[in-house]
């Protein structure tokens, strides 16, 4: 993925615009692309594995991050 992909993807997760994916917004915009068992503690989960900053929040940084594994 290219950054510019990765920005329109963390763009969608982002629903509120603050720079930050939170779980609920993951597990909204989850469950609105069809997939709705990725629950708030599902998503909480996700995120703490590549949360660096451990604020509880996925960060655009955090995210391409986890793109470049």
């Amino acid at each position: 993925m290219n950054i510019e992909t990765a920005k329109a993807v963390f763009a969608r997760f982002d629903v509120d615009g603050d720079g930050h994916i939170s779980p609920e917004e993951y597990s909204k915009v989850m469950a609105e692309m069809g997939d709705p068992y990725i629950t708030v503690p599902k998503a909480q989960a996700l995120i703490s594995d590549a949360d660096t900053s451990r604020d509880g929040l996925l960060s655009f940084d955090e995210f391409w991050a986890i793109q470049a594994r």
